[in-house]
């Protein structure tokens, strides 16, 4: 602190740190000073435009402490001259003092701050408030002429008193009359100031900008000081690289785990019965036994969370204490990944696994290019590559890395695919992007080792982001169960009304005898110490309220409770089979079939709608090159025929071999190679180096190793390459390139190295604009060697054709020739781009730089910046040519889609492909047939797109469907119209649609629905589409995918698939109400974000046909016998109530009441759920419309269950009547007839399962009679403890014969109303199933009568 007050805070720490900094990196930081002066210093430039910017990097200087009595002193120097430097650009390298900082100007909010007094004091310009400056004398300068060129007012960036710790400081920046930036350059050398500033003080107010950091002009950027965690930390508080996957510890496991349990009402439901058994007015069970069901529920439930929970911790904790190593005091260290914090330099060597999302700083490749590979990200195989910036790679070596700078960086978010950020480095800013950065979870390959320096660690990383699971999703059978869950709900409602009004009935009309009935009175009559005391009793009103609780307490399995884990037991055991069925394994990649979600297995054999992608999806996409267009001519018209030696008499020796050999024209090679038209050869050269350049792919040698920055010439020995990239379209443009000489052999970040027919060429890429959905296609600007610049151009036609130069005829009929060779292309299914280039001057390419350098280095609105940027050079193109390639369909498809439209699902292709392309797909895979009727609607407008919908529905007929949700479900009579049953079985008739006689086939691009798909339009869409048997959708976007999705989720009650293979249909798979996912050539994207995933589109067919109807039948029976089960045992006690005065005693012992659906009948019931078919696999796919139970919901509905509900009163009524009336004159006592009740039930309910059992194999035998074995011996154990009322019961009645008569009465009586009605359905009005079911039964029989008759013969 000087005299003036001058001064800061330095820790003695941080000085010695410093010290240590500036010997090791030769002075590259240090400490700056801003002085103000005014412009007598030789500068005709006035003070209004100076603005200043103060960073002061931590690193440098440590924490700085200003005040309005403090200001900057120079532990050096205190007296630096600002000296002044004309640039290009406001940012330039400045040495201060002993360092160098940024000069880079950035913009933030004005604020008011308190008056600015300048004052000559001591030859001193003062300024009060929060800002002090110390700048000497000043020479030479005239005060007159001061006061005339300060107009003072000017923006001051100054810390407040707040902002003290992360006040910056470090450079001014003036501007000129043109308003250019003129940086200024501070040294530490001495200047004198001679002449005073006016002896009288001039007060004026003013805005200041305020900052508390270098990035304050980007809202919402983080900041990262590289090497110094400290700082970087010591604000901003950023999380540690500590990951958690688990959700529970060992204090908070109890409480969270049942209060997440607890979000199923019907736990609470329980809940509540079990904490009114606990009320002594209210104790009709036991008080530990009433607890037994829910606290079994509770605790199976949370002995399988604690165990995958326990598993996720073991998980965490061998991921946190993995190690790696970590720049300490200039050296690197081994430090435990949960220790890492963002900031630190952290290096990484081949094979091992990111810790962290790292910027990268250098790579043992000197050009700084890295590989990774993304498998535990994206599930994507192929490597990718990532590259440090050449300021840094430089810089960094592999034993000295003590390097500092500012990252400015975006927040965390989940998007791997984008990264912004910008970097200060030794004064220069540049920008960073997704090529910059590594990622958490990748794997280093073929690159020695990296350095990087942390941004994004622990739960802030994209990975951890990621992790979430997919949106979770509800059957629609559930919700339908809820439903009815509640119709039972009332019942129980009135049933315990009815008991307790009963009871306040009673005990009105016997009020006078309660001392002398068993079941109620008011007194004790007994001969000890009781006797004459008041019983307690209540008064008829609440004894009436608490025969309604008890009721409830009673009745209360009337909700099954354990209907909840019998559905998940029975979906665990469904997808094992569904995961284990061979049929469904997919042998080229290895992936067999997963259920990623256990909630909607029964949903499968529901569905009435499929949104497909196309790529990947219903073809192959594997990319094969096979036709081209190039200055206007077409070639590969014979391409199949044609192999590399046709042209081997024009072609050089090949000094690459492609791991795969493609055909080549031998036409298109001696155009390359022969006299040709000058102008075509050099289209045809232009044409395959953009294949060979614009692209991102990477280029891999032979021996597996990968081309390095050293290349010295090319070997004579032909060398093995292949090329990976994250597109397979790139993949097969680089290889057809290859095949015709023109083999990317090297890449780096600067330049790419190309073997043009054995010559060596070397280019410069300047800058690369990739490919975005918006512009629809890609950039590269190279620079040759002769420094001529180029832009080579690919992309879709419709975003090409509107960029082309307008020039002579020749170029209009090269324009319609190879518009017609797109047509002829797409025509064939083939996929198509199209080849332009331009020549960039030296002004466009300086304002190209300037504009591209500004948008790549901005943290807000990057993308829109960059695709501004890019329309600067992607105009005025020359037109060299298109390309076809073809995406073979997968094997099985168009089969697949036949039997999925026989069983009466509509299949919806959503694709990116122009609409030629789709049309022949569609007819290649039988979506689209010669005889539909294609409605085609391109419209340009939101005008032109209502009339075309208008007409359209005007031509055909199509009426509006009012109303809001509408319910498309297709009645059909089982027996008549479309069916004809030979030997049996129900044949399909192909050609009529449910009602249609001339098919429709509704074809719409993306740009159409960029209009209809609003709330006016979307009505007029919705009913055309739902009128047409197939509906295509070209060119559009991830999100309008979703938005065809949702059009007819939200509008119709039909059941909604969508099925894709890459990271554009995950917003369609999450928004149907099934989502499936392929594993293909695209990554694991949409397999993450699905609900069931498997290798190949024609798996559908079996998982939805065959899965998906049984499913649908066995879950839909296992809900509605549920329900029978619990409501027959609970009408049961109901009818022994009421005959009781309304007293809700029992009859059954508290255990057996516990045991009957925990016990004694739930084993069968998940057995039939899981092994039950009503018909066999090759019944279901040979005819694909037996699918239609499930369109119909044959299985389960509101009328099956009130036909259930029917048979289940009868069945209670004969149940409890029958045993009552046999033993009405014996002296048989309450809990006899209650062990009678309890067996008779058991034995019913699993008979009745009996009977409905489609299919009996020896697990379904031993599930139901050994249920039954179980129960007599769980009674025989609880009637052997003599403390039990019901002691010995059992084995007094068992020698009864009156006793075994009863139960098969019982039985009998109570099932032949159902097994009549059975009988006489199926015989005159038999469903689909029923007459299948039958056939296949014959069909069996008459297989097992041929070997005796050719025996007998």
């Amino acid at each position: 602190m000087d005299s003036n007050g001058i001064g800061w805070w330095w820790p003695e720490e941080e000085k010695k740190r410093e010290r240590e900094r500036r010997k090791e990196v030769r002075e590259k930081q240090s400490i700056g000073l801003i002085s103000l002066l005014l412009d007598g210093l030789g500068f005709n430039y006035p003070f209004h435009h100076a603005r200043l910017v103060w960073v002061c990097p931590y690193n440098a200087v440590g924490e700085v402490f200003m005040s309005s009595d403090e200001s900057l002193l120079l532990e050096s120097d205190p007296r630096p001259v600002i000296h002044h430097r004309r640039g290009k650009s406001g940012s330039r390298t400045y040495l201060c003092g002993h360092g160098s900082f940024s000069s880079s100007v950035f913009e933030a909010a004005l604020a008011d701050i308190s008056d600015l007094d300048v004052k000559e004091q001591n030859k001193e310009v003062v300024l009060s408030s929060d800002c002090s400056f110390h700048p000497a004398s000043f020479s030479n300068i005239n005060s007159s002429a001061v006061e005339s060129k300060f107009p003072w007012q000017f923006p001051l960036e100054c810390p407040t008193r707040e902002r003290r710790r992360s006040a910056s400081w470090g450079a001014m920046e003036l501007h000129d009359a043109d308003n250019r930036s003129v940086p200024f350059e501070i040294s530490g050398a001495s200047s004198h100031v001679q002449d005073k500033l006016n002896s009288k003080s001039q007060r004026i107010r003013h805005k200041s900008v305020q900052f508390d950091d270098p990035a304050f002009q980007e809202d919402g950027a983080r900041l990262i000081y590289i090497n110094d965690p400290r700082k970087t930390n010591d604000k901003y508080e950023f999380t540690g690289n500590e990951i958690r996957t688990s959700r529970y510890t060992f204090v908070t496991f109890l409480p969270k785990n049942l209060f997440i349990q607890f979000h199923r009402v019907a736990y609470l439901y329980f809940l509540a019965i079990a904490a009114l058994n606990q009320l002594p007015p209210l104790a009709v069970f036991g008080r530990t036994v009433s607890l037994f069901p829910l606290l079994f529920v509770l605790c199976v439930t949370a002995i399988k969370d604690g165990y995958e929970d326990w598993r996720r911790h073991r998980s965490d904790r061998n991921e946190n204490n993995r190690e790696s190593l970590v720049l300490q005091s200039g050296d690197f260290r081994s430090k435990k990944w949960k220790k890492i914090q963002a900031g630190e330099v952290v290096k990484i060597f081949a094979d091992e696994t990111i810790p962290a999302d790292m910027v990268l700083l250098g790579t043992s490749d000197q050009s700084g290019l890295a590989y990774i590979q993304t498998m535990n990200l994206d599930g994507e195989s192929n490597l990718k590559t990532r590259y440090a910036r050449q300021e840094t790679a430089s810089v960094v070596a592999s034993e000295s890395c003590d390097v500092f700078g500012v990252i400015r960086c975006e927040q965390p978010n989940r998007n791997i695919y984008e990264f912004t950020a910008n970097m200060e480095f030794n004064g220069v800013k540049f920008s960073l992007s997704q090529s910059n950065i590594v990622l958490r979870g990748c794997q280093l390959k073929n690159t020695d080792w990296i350095i990087g320096v942390v941004v994004y660690a622990g739960q802030e990383t994209k990975a951890m982001l990621n992790s979430a699971a997919s949106p979770s999703k509800r059957s629609r059978l559930e919700c339908y169960m809820n439903r009815e869950t509640l119709w039972l709900s009332v019942f129980l409602f009135i049933m315990c009304l009815v008991v307790a009004l009963g009871m306040c009935l009673w005990l009105v009309r016997h009020n006078n005898q309660l001392d002398t009935l068993p079941y109620y009175r008011k007194r004790y009559f007994t001969t000890g110490p009781d006797n004459g005391k008041r019983y307690k009793y209540y008064g008829i009103p609440m004894e009436a309220f608490f025969s309604f609780l008890s009721s409830v307490i009673v009745f209360q399995i009337m909700i099954p409770i354990s209907l909840y884990i019998t559905m998940e037991l029975v979906r665990l055991g469904q997808s094992y089979f569904m995961i284990e069925d061979r049929d469904m394994y997919d042998a080229s990649s290895g992936s067999r079939f997963q259920c990623r979600s256990l909630n909607i297995n029964e949903d499968l054999g529901q569905i009435r709608y499929i949104f497909s992608d196309k790529t990947g999806t219903l073809t192959e996409n594997k990319m094969e090159f096979r036709r081209a267009s190039v200055h206007g001519k077409n070639y590969g018209s014979s391409l199949p025929m044609v192999d590399n030696t046709a042209a081997a008499d024009v072609t050089p020796k090949r000094r690459w071999k492609l791991k795969s050999e493609i055909a080549v024209d031998s036409e298109l090679m001696i155009m390359l190679r022969g006299n040709s038209d000058r102008e075509e050869r050099v289209s045809g050269h232009e044409f395959f180096l953009t294949l060979a350049a614009c692209n991102t792919v990477i280029p891999i040698h032979g021996d597996g190793g990968f081309s390095s920055c050293g290349t010295n010439g090319l070997n004579e020995d032909i060398g093995r390459i292949d090329y990976q990239g994250e597109s397979p379209d790139e993949q097969a443009l680089v290889s057809a390139a290859s095949a015709y000489g023109y083999t990317l052999f090297e890449r780096t970040s600067g330049h790419i190295v190309i073997d043009v027919n054995g010559e060596k060429l070397r280019l410069d890429v300047l800058g690369l604009h990739e490919f975005d959905s918006v512009r629809k296609r890609m950039s590269v600007v190279i620079r040759f060697p002769d420094n001529a610049v180029k832009v080579l151009v690919k992309g879709a036609d419709s975003s090409m054709f509107s960029i082309l130069e307008n020039g002579s005829e020749s170029n209009n009929s090269i324009r319609h020739t190879t518009q017609s060779h797109l047509n002829e292309y797409s025509s064939e299914g083939l996929r198509t781009l199209v080849i332009g280039s331009r020549d960039l001057s030296d002004a466009e390419l300086e304002e190209w730089q300037s504009r591209y350098e500004e948008a790549s280095t901005s943290l807000t609105d990057r993308a829109t910046k960059l695709r501004q940027t890019a329309a600067l050079i992607e105009s005025n193109l020359k037109l060299l040519g298109a390309t076809g390639i073809e995406d073979k369909l997968q094997e099985g498809v168009p089969e697949a889609i036949e039997a999925l439209r026989q069983a009466g699902i509509k299949v919806w292709v959503l694709t990116g492909d122009k609409q030629e392309t789709a049309i022949s797909i569609g007819l290649s895979c039988k979506l689209l047939s010669g005889d539909m009727q294609q409605i085609i609607i391109n419209g340009t407008s939101e005008v032109e797109c209502r009339n075309l919908l208008a007409d359209a529905k005007a031509k055909y007929g199509v009426k509006s469907l009012s109303g809001g949700r509408r319910s498309l479900k297709h009645k059909t009579n089982a027996g008549l119209g479309d069916l004809d049953i030979p030997n049996g079985f129900p044949k399909w008739i192909p050609g009529k649609e449910e009602g249609t006689i001339a098919p429709l086939a509704l074809i719409i691009d993306g740009n159409s629905l960029v209009y209809i798909l609003e709330k006016e339009l979307e009505s007029e869409l919705f009913d055309l589409a739902i009128s047409c048997r197939v509906v295509l959708c070209c060119r559009v976007a991830p999100l309008q995918k979703a938005g065809i999705v949702d059009l007819i989720k939200s509008r119709t009650d039909d059941m909604t698939l969508a099925i894709g293979d890459g990271a554009n249909d995950v917003s369609m798979i999450q928004m149907a109400d099934v989502g499936v996912g392929i594993c293909g050539q695209e990554g694991r994207q949409a397999v993450m974000a699905s609900d069931f995933a498997m290798g190949q589109f024609q798996f559908l067919k079996k998982l939805l046909l065959v899965h998906g109807h049984w499913n649908y039948q066995r879950v839909g029976y296992l809900v509605l016998y549920n329900f029978y089960r619990n409501a027959v045992f609970v009408l049961m006690l109901f009818w022994y109530i009421l005959c009781t005065a309304f007293s809700t005693t029992s009859a059954l012992t508290d255990w057996s009441s516990v045991f009957y659906s925990v016990i004694y009948t739930s084993v069968p019931t998940i057995i039939v759920g899981i092994q039950d078919k009503d018909l066999s696999h090759r019944t279901l796919l040979q005819y694909p419309k037996l699918y239609g139970s499930g369109h119909r919901q044959e299985a389960y509905n509101m009328q099956l269950f009130w036909i259930t509900m029917i048979d289940t009163v009868w069945q209670s009524l004969v149940l409890f009547y029958i045993p009552l009336f046999t033993y009405k004159d014996s002296s048989i006592d309450i809990w006899s007839m209650g062990s009678l009740w309890t067996i008779a039930v058991v034995i019913l309910v699993n008979v009745h399962l009996g009977m409905d059992i489609n299919r009996w194999v020896l697990i379904t035998h031993v599930a139901i009679w050994g249920s039954i074995i179980i129960t007599y011996g769980c009674m025989v154990i609880l009637d052997s403890i003599p403390v039990f009322p019901n002691y010995w019961t059992i084995y007094n009645l068992a020698r009864s014969p009156t006793y075994w008569i009863t139960i098969l009465l019982i039985i009998i009586v109570s099932l032949l109303p159902r097994f009549i009605c059975k009988v006489v359905y199926q015989i005159f009005w038999p469903s689909d199933i029923q007459i299948a079911r039958e056939a296949e039964l014959m069909r069996k029989r008459q297989a097992n009568l041929r070997p005796r008759q050719q025996v007998s013969s």
